[in-house]
């Protein structure tokens, strides 16, 4: 009696252990759907598509500042998520037992965050300008554009687009970049504040690349 209850009861620890083991379809999920890949590649398109766009910008006039053409916030957004590829190709250990892990975490949050705010700062600036521009005159001098704010006013401030052979890109294709630009720095300071929330509610746990660590103590496998 004692050997069957024995036995018994092995089976049943035996079949509960396999019951809270992943069910098998989990190694089939999408790992593309994952934090942080997701994040990371909305980060880099995003950041790719900033770049683009700015440097297009300044195909227009070389003379335009570089705050007007923001290619270093899609490139700063690039390296972003190439952290965040390199976070999860780490494998995932508990208590952040692993200071390659916990650095690559604490740094993916900062640069996250650093993103926002950057990100902000070119959809503050790019609004500004698009207004400005919107509200230019401009007249074609050899081969500057040189616009002005208002043209009742003598004192009205006067910018001069260098190299520029059509007045008609400063007066309409550039306030469409810039518009595309507040949309663009939009999408990418959101990305960024969802990848450092998630980073901060979860306290750097419980979402790397789907592998299943079995924990020694209880016999049981948790998910990370």
């Amino acid at each position: 009696m004692g050997q069957g209850q024995k036995g018994s009861k092995d089976k049943k620890e035996s079949k509960k252990t396999r019951d809270d083991s992943p069910a098998p379809e989990d190694g089939h999920k999408c790992r593309v759907c994952r934090f942080p890949l997701l994040v990371a590649l909305l980060q880099l398109l995003l950041g790719v598509a900033v770049a683009a766009v700015a440097f297009l910008m300044l195909a227009i006039s070389p003379s335009l500042l570089a705050r007007e053409t923001p290619h270093w916030a899609g490139i700063i957004l690039c390296l972003v998520s190439i952290l965040g590829f390199i976070l999860y190709c780490i494998n995932y250990q508990p208590d952040e037992r692993s200071s390659l892990q916990f650095i690559v975490k604490l740094l993916y949050f900062i640069l996250c965050t650093t993103g926002l705010v950057i990100s902000v700062l070119v959809v503050a600036f790019a609004g500004h300008h698009h207004s400005q521009t919107s509200s230019l005159t401009c007249e074609q001098e050899g081969g500057d554009c040189v616009c002005v704010l208002d043209q009742v006013d003598p004192i009205a401030r006067t910018f001069v687009y260098k190299e520029v052979s059509d007045c008609g890109w400063i007066t309409g294709t550039l306030p469409f970049y810039f518009l595309i630009q507040i949309i663009l720095n939009l999408a990418q300071a959101l990305v960024c504040a969802m990848g450092a929330f998630i980073m901060w509610k979860h306290r750097y746990q419980v979402f790397f690349s789907g592998l299943q660590i079995g924990s020694p103590s209880t016999k049981k496998w948790q998910k990370v």
